[in-house]
């Protein structure tokens, strides 16, 4: 018996490729599109500069992510010149099988949710490792008033989890919008609507990067045999 060729294993930024690449499926043309933000992101960008005649621009949800859409040409808009959107296409750090979603490893989970929030589909982008059966294994981030970081820490203490001021250079990293981020580990989140209205009611808390009320609609899941399609529109998983 002849020895079977071995299968090619993609990288992780080819995977990444690919599902920026399938994403443009979900573009509408003529429309405003929202674009969120991150590596896999990039690769979408990459990718939307082909149909950047197609379209009337975007609203992004951080400044990185805007400078890479206005050098390829693409109009970016501010939120409130734009009523509602077409579709948001963003990655994720964790999706689970039911379109929940751990967001917020750029930074820029505030802008990311408020920009879902205003879309009519959200269609998440993500290679097969973000997929897990419950969120919580990347650290939670949470986006806080400087001045409620000590207490909120000692919140998420008292459900089990470790928090720590997200740090580059020896200094507290800011937000887009100023503020700082705790990243928070030792969470299993096994509901997590109720875990995000909950964490949303604490005082001096900006976002929390549990995306349950602005799930995703649509998963593109890179995999070493393609696209995976995930589909969670009536709430459970379709493939």
């Amino acid at each position: 018996m002849k020895n079977q060729a071995p299968v090619a294993t993609l990288s992780q930024d080819q995977l990444k490729t690919l599902v920026g690449v399938a994403a443009l499926a979900y573009v509408v043309p003529g429309e405003i599109i929202g674009v969120g933000t991150g590596s896999t992101v990039n690769k979408f960008i990459e990718a939307l500069a082909s149909m950047r005649d197609d379209i009337k621009g975007a609203v992004s949800s951080s400044l990185a992510s805007t400078e890479r859409l206005q050098a390829l040409g693409i109009p970016v808009f501010d939120s409130n010149e734009v009523d509602e959107l077409a579709v948001y296409i963003d990655g994720a750090d964790e999706i689970d099988a039911r379109g929940y979603m751990i967001k917020g490893g750029g930074a820029a989970l505030t802008r990311e949710k408020i920009v879902a929030a205003q879309s009519r589909r959200f269609v998440c982008i993500a290679d097969e490792s973000k997929l897990v059966p419950s969120l919580g294994r990347y650290p939670l981030p949470v986006e806080v008033i400087p001045m409620a970081a000590r207490r909120i820490s000692q919140q998420f203490a008292e459900l089990g989890g470790q928090a720590r001021v997200r740090m580059v250079g020896g200094q507290p990293l800011l937000t887009d919008n100023g503020q700082i981020l705790l990243d928070v580990t030792g969470l299993d989140i096994v509901d997590p609507l109720a875990f995000e209205t909950l964490v949303s009611q604490w005082p001096g808390v900006v976002t929390v990067g549990v995306f349950a009320h602005q799930k995703a609609q649509v998963c593109l899941l890179g995999t070493t045999s393609g696209v995976r399609t995930l589909a969670f529109d009536d709430g459970s998983l379709k493939t």
